[in-house]
């Protein structure tokens, strides 16, 4: 059995998810992916687990996070 790679646990459904820089982590639930791959916002440092936002200067989370990092052309979704 693989062990998970955030929480240690030895588990016989593990999964493997490979990065586009070819780097392997085993888990053995979504949450522990999220945890140790998701990006975090360049402003508030939460998680980002849906589409985000993307700039030069960062990842971001909404447009105020964005607009606090001197990045206004930032819309949310209306």
């Amino acid at each position: 059995m693989a062990r998970c790679e955030v929480c240690g646990n030895q588990y016989d459904k593990t999964f493997t998810i490979t990065t586009p820089e070819g780097k392997q982590h085993t888990f053995d639930s979504f949450e522990c992916a999220i945890h140790a791959l998701a990006p975090r916002c360049s402003h508030c440092g939460c998680m980002i687990m849906g589409h985000g936002m993307e700039t030069a200067t960062g990842f971001f989370c909404c447009a105020h996070c964005a607009e606090q990092m001197g990045v206004p052309e930032m819309q949310d979704r209306i």
